[in-house]
């Protein structure tokens, strides 16, 4: 064979791929950590989900929050809920939510349905 490097290469690039699309499928979850929203250990504004995905806020701080959002892509309130809990939401339409905490306003995601 002359190309096996190459052909490790994409059989890698194709796993990868498979991996993303299987967890776009299920459920991501979102801290609520520091007064921010947490992905995979960072500080995140804005996301990029597929229809149908479970989105998880968990609270990891010692006080309560809160998820909602006003956008009309999904209006929703998950309401206030302390450290340990979480709350889930799912947007089955295509379009951007702006996502909130009512407690502390300096938290904002941006969430973009795919």
């Amino acid at each position: 064979m002359k190309y096996p490097l190459l052909i490790g290469v994409i059989v890698v690039c194709l796993f990868s791929v498979g991996s993303a699309v299987a967890k776009a499928k299920g459920e991501i979850t979102i801290l609520q950590k520091d007064r921010s929203f947490v992905q995979d250990g960072s500080q995140v504004s804005s996301l990029v989900v597929k229809t149908g995905v479970v989105l998880r806020f968990e609270n990891a701080d010692p006080f309560a929050h809160n998820v909602f959002s006003l956008s009309p892509l999904k209006k929703f309130d998950l309401g206030s809920y302390p450290k340990g809990q979480a709350k889930t939401v799912v947007f089955n339409k295509v379009g951007t939510a702006e996502i909130e905490c009512a407690i502390h306003p300096q938290m904002f995601l941006e969430v973009t349905v795919e």
